[in-house]
């Protein structure tokens, strides 16, 4: 059953990792981390945690990394500060926590924004950046032009699969929404966004719950909805344009894509055009059957990928 106000620490789920509180960027981190060797930094996506890279973090671990997994700030267990949901301050903590767990540098694997924010971090702190991958994502400026490009269009396009950016723009009532009946509408943009064959296993009916649950702990909903309204009203803005132009050039590190063929999220094409800032790379890997959650739907081909990508 779901509690209407659990709290922070049930997101502290036991397995083989340590859990951690990390400052840094002026903010406390709650990580999940395991094994030893270079640095693999995941960073999820909405409406996720930490614990949407459980799969991943034991075998990269194996494959003899340290795999570490944050709650981005706002989420899980993270702390949840009134402000700081621009692009600028969410890569000083991704920059800010790779040297505050003693490392020059990580590999960081993203999805969806947490893909963004891989993208971002590359540009704006290259020399943190080891590699990037993006896991049903694109970069900042590809769903910007994407979402531009097919707004006028009434059926199809990036725009209308973005339509919850723009839904959730309005003050409050998108919280509301988010949290309502146990956070049910985040199984209905989760169910909406997978892929069939994951909808209908065993291993979605444990994942979302858990989503759920981390949706409803006091202050998640208004923090993670905050990712979008600056994304949106910067466009309009002198920071967007400054950001534009910081992440407008080609990424130092190389690149992995990996995308599903049926994410209704962040349309495939989208993640092709990414390619246009893309450094170092192979053309985007784009999966049959696969829907917006790559990392959950087919785990260990993902693993498998990043493990040999990193390597």
């Amino acid at each position: 059953m779901l509690e209407l106000t659990p709290d922070p620490s049930i997101v502290r789920a036991d397995g083989p990792w340590t859990h951690r509180d990390v400052s840094a960027n002026g903010i406390r981190l709650h990580v999940a981390e395991c094994g030893e060797g270079p640095m693999v930094l995941f960073l999820h996506g909405f409406p996720e945690y930490w614990w949407t890279w459980r799969h991943q973090l034991p075998a990269l671990a194996d494959a003899g990394f340290r795999a570490v997994a944050v709650d981005l700030r706002g989420y899980g267990d993270s702390d949840k500060p009134p402000r700081g949901y621009d692009a600028w301050t969410l890569a000083g903590d991704v920059g800010g926590l790779i040297k505050a767990l003693g490392a020059r540098k990580a590999h960081l694997v993203g999805h969806a924004w947490g893909g963004m924010l891989a993208w971002t971090v590359a540009a704006l702190h290259p020399r943190l950046v080891s590699s990037v991958t993006s896991v049903g994502g694109a970069h900042p400026l590809a769903l910007k032009s994407a979402v531009k490009r097919s707004a006028w269009r009434v059926s199809r396009g990036q725009a209308r699969a973005a339509g919850h950016l723009f839904r959730f723009q309005a003050p409050m009532a998108p919280e509301k929404w988010l949290v309502r009946d146990g956070a049910a509408n985040v199984e209905t943009l989760v169910s909406s966004w997978a892929g069939a064959r994951w909808r209908a296993s065993p291993d979605f009916t444990e994942t979302v719950p858990s989503f759920r649950q981390a949706m409803l702990i006091p202050g998640v909903a208004h923090s993670a909805l905050e990712y979008y309204r600056w994304a949106f009203r910067a466009q309009f803005r002198g920071d967007g344009r400054r950001f534009t132009e910081a992440v407008g050039g080609r990424v130092r590190a190389p690149l992995l894509q990996l995308h599903g063929a049926e994410d209704t999220c962040i349309l495939p094409e989208t993640a092709q055009a990414s390619v246009h800032w893309a450094g170092p790379h192979e053309a985007p890997r784009i999966w049959p059957g696969i829907g917006h959650f790559p990392h959950l739907e087919d785990p260990e081909r993902v693993t498998e990928s990043v493990v040999d990508f990193v390597r």
